[in-house]
């Protein structure tokens, strides 16, 4: 009888302990979704027991701020406030938040980020896919209703001036991904990465408690990476003139990041601006901003504001990077790499 009761008891050791193995390896199971949104292929990747219930809300979640803020889309809260001749407009929560955000963001760098920018870039082609160089009385033209300042609040709802049109795409999938967490987290997922075409951004550590590897594009050599950054939790968001560009009649190469004081391609020294901070809209925007801004301005910015780190590549083949995350990134690439500092 003894014998017995020694076996029952090995027999739920076992069992409690293959229980336990099991549970360890459900929780470091990958679960991923493949969405196209936002004009972007997108993955996301959740670890854990709620994972794959929380993936389809953030999907849902996805889709729906892309309803909102399509500027193509004559259904949503951004093409309605475009056509809206001056009136105010009843918007979304969402909607409301990210313009607001475009306004701070747009006063922070002194105007270097501008969502009223949108006529002069869809004149470049870069929203229909007709590129064109226009001319500069065309481009004088449009700059007059570009004034981010314009944009007013009342409540939930916005008013730009007849004439004005808003976009929130240097924006849109830094907030989609600050939400993408926020979901994430409130299922109970502490470990997951997502890729909103490009736009990185991580929950916790990997399973295995690493940090997660971020590849930074080489802008000189777009198909290679040129560095490796390691982070935590952590938004890795690069804006850089290889993405999304054109070669005009001229010869020369045009880029989809336009520069609201004269409404041409930016084209102030840097080639690549990669942010690393805790919030995707952060990173989003400042991407875009320091871009325009240039390799001074935007050390400005950075030594101000204290809040994020960030990876330049200069247009002479010079990697900046700041002393925040200098010793987590690894050159991989044939530049040579200076470390910022805050002194």
């Amino acid at each position: 009888m003894k014998k017995f009761a020694a076996a029952l008891i090995c027999g739920a050791l076992l069992l409690t302990g293959c229980s336990s193995e099991n549970k360890e390896k459900a929780s470091q199971e990958a679960h991923s979704r493949d969405i196209f949104a936002m004009d972007t292929f997108m993955t996301l990747k959740a670890y854990g027991d709620s994972a794959e219930e929380a993936l389809s809300e953030a999907a849902v979640k996805i889709t729906d701020l892309e309803k909102l803020l399509a500027v193509t889309d004559p259904e949503s809260d951004i093409s309605r406030i475009n056509s809206s001749s001056g009136e105010f407009v009843q918007v979304s929560e969402d909607t409301a938040a990210i313009i607001g955000a475009g306004i701070e963001y747009g006063d922070l760098t002194g105007g270097a980020l501008d969502i009223t920018v949108y006529p002069v870039l869809r004149e470049w082609g870069f929203t229909t896919g007709e590129y064109r160089v226009p001319s500069t009385q065309e481009i004088g033209a449009l700059l007059e209703n570009v004034d981010y300042t314009k944009v007013e609040f009342s409540g939930d709802s916005v008013k730009i001036p007849g004439g004005a049109m808003v976009d929130t795409g240097s924006l849109a999938k830094g907030y989609t991904s600050d939400r993408v967490i926020e979901i994430l987290r409130e299922n109970d997922v502490n470990s997951a990465i997502v890729s909103l075409g490009g736009n990185v951004q991580s929950l916790g550590l990997k399973p295995d408690g690493s940090q997660w590897k971020v590849g930074i594009k080489d802008p000189f050599q777009p198909d290679s990476e040129m560095c490796i950054v390691s982070v935590g939790e952590k938004a890795v968001i690069t804006s850089g003139n290889y993405e999304r560009f054109f070669v005009g009649e001229d010869g020369e190469v045009y880029w989809h990041i336009i520069d609201p004081a004269d409404g041409a391609p930016a084209d102030n020294g840097l080639v690549s601006v990669t942010v690393i901070g805790d919030s995707g809209l952060m990173c989003d925007a400042l991407s875009t901003a320091l871009f325009v801004s240039g390799t001074d301005k935007a050390q400005q910015i950075w030594r101000s504001e204290k809040s994020f780190d960030m990876v330049l590549v200069t247009d002479d083949e010079r990697i900046l990077v700041t002393e925040g995350i200098a010793d987590s990134v690894s050159n991989i690439s044939d530049m040579d790499m200076e470390v910022l500092t805050l002194d």
